[in-house]
């Protein structure tokens, strides 16, 4: 695990003990540190061994050097991260703590990579592209295992973290090599005093930079809210609109579509910045297998494309999607965060037939109806089918929601599973 002398000595309060919070507990006590832990699960609780198991609500938040939350919990509404600021006492998340533990570790850098849209599939590729050119590399943040629980990367090796905009919320001395922001577009909102502060959150990534390191930012997004107006003086800059690709888009099985040129670009821009040669750059893209629940080809069944898309949870994210196919069987619904599917709007010619599901699928279904021939089948098992009967060689069948899953399924990943299971069943 990775570990920092700077916490010896110190007291940490930690709230929530899933993945990334057990893994700071453990990270913590090997460091030296004094915790004291809550989860409301008592599974979670028995799994540690070291830390002091209380309801924060109980004891003296004066007491300890910092409040760790994970990403999860509202700062904005929760009363614990009140009563912690009204005591004077910083609120971190792990991100933060590994930011404090980089010099204690051998010498590395840093890719930052945030954005609305995009940061998982940007993340994984500057990762494989890394890995193909041989520079030890790992992933963390918002991806893959929690930070603190990774083994630290020998010398010359490169960190690749997704950053959500909670993450950032919580992280204070990240100072980046290469920070990305992909774009913006209105999500999470009851968690900000609108967009522009939702905004912002992201484009705290530049401000703790130095100035000597890159910036790789999306124009618009610089454009339209101004991201790197707190960023230091002597910061590098590069817009990822402007990034020449290598190669041929086409041979890129897992990154079509015109968000994906959107990602490629910057993970390139990234690649260049690190040293990676250009053919490195364009047999990486080339090998390149995608993620699970993102684009995600599943199946082709007597000429039928199968498209696993779950973790398309709001509308900006399923539109790039929907402009990647000629002729998409659209199943959409769940539980939506608006009323619109503007974003959409643009691609709808390309959709031979829209199937609606979930709490949402009235409303998408009443949205969409004069646009689209569409059918309220209300469970993905039903759309399956129905796409399945009606679907014709070359067409799509594109799972993508533009909207969450808590309304049928425990996430985007059950939501995946499930889409795949009743493909199978086809099969």
């Amino acid at each position: 695990m990775i570990v920092s002398r700077a916490w010896a000595g110190k007291h940490y309060a930690v709230l929530g003990l899933a993945r990334s919070g057990a893994a700071t507990v453990r990270a913590l006590l090997a460091g030296g540190a004094t915790v004291a832990a809550w989860d409301s699960d008592a599974e979670k609780r028995a799994d540690l061994e070291g830390a002091t198991f209380s309801d924060l609500d109980t004891i003296d938040l004066a007491t300890v050097d910092a409040l760790v939350v994970s990403p999860g919990v509202p700062l904005n509404t929760h009363p614990l991260a009140a009563k912690a600021r009204a005591a004077g006492v910083p609120i971190i998340g792990d991100i933060e703590l590994f930011a404090q533990a980089r010099a204690d570790l051998p010498t590395h850098k840093v890719v930052g990579i945030t954005g609305t849209n995009g940061k998982s599939t940007t993340t994984a590729l500057v990762h494989h592209i890394l890995d193909t050119a041989g520079i030890p590399t790992l992933m963390g943040g918002n991806i893959g295992l929690p930070i603190l629980a990774q083994a630290p990367l020998p010398e010359g090796g490169v960190y690749v973290l997704e950053l959500s905009s909670y993450q950032i919320d919580l992280t204070q001395t990240l100072d980046c090599d290469v920070a990305v922001l992909l774009n913006v577009t209105p999500d999470h909102l009851d968690r900000y005093d609108g967009f522009h502060a939702y905004a912002a959150s992201k484009a705290r990534l530049f401000a703790m930079q130095s100035p000597a390191h890159l910036a790789i930012v999306d124009y618009e997004a610089e454009a339209e809210h101004d991201v790197l107006a707190d960023a230091p003086e002597g910061l590098n800059v590069r817009f990822i609109d402007g990034v020449p690709l290598p190669g041929d888009q086409a041979r890129w099985p897992s990154l079509q579509g015109p968000h994906n040129e959107q990602n490629a670009k910057a993970a390139v821009a990234v690649a260049e910045a690190l040293g990676v040669d250009a053919d490195t750059i364009e047999r990486a893209l080339e090998t390149f297998t995608g993620l699970p629940h993102r684009m995600e080809r599943i199946a082709t069944l007597n000429g039928v494309a199968w498209i696993n898309d779950s973790k398309a949870t709001n509308p900006e994210s399923a539109a790039p999607a929907l402009a990647a196919f000629p002729r998409i069987h659209w199943i959409l619904g769940g539980k939506v965060k608006g009323d619109d599917l503007d974003a959409c709007v643009p691609h709808l010619g390309n959709v031979v037939r829209a199937y609606t599901i979930g709490e949402g699928g009235p409303r998408f279904a009443a949205v969409l109806r004069g646009q689209v021939p569409v059918a309220e089948v209300e469970t993905l098992e039903r759309a399956v089918k129905l796409a399945a009967q009606e679907a014709e060689r070359g067409d799509v069948v594109l799972l993508s929601p533009a909207a969450a899953s808590f309304d049928q399924f425990r996430d985007f990943e059950q939501r995946g599973a499930a889409f795949r299971a009743a493909v199978e069943e086809l099969a």
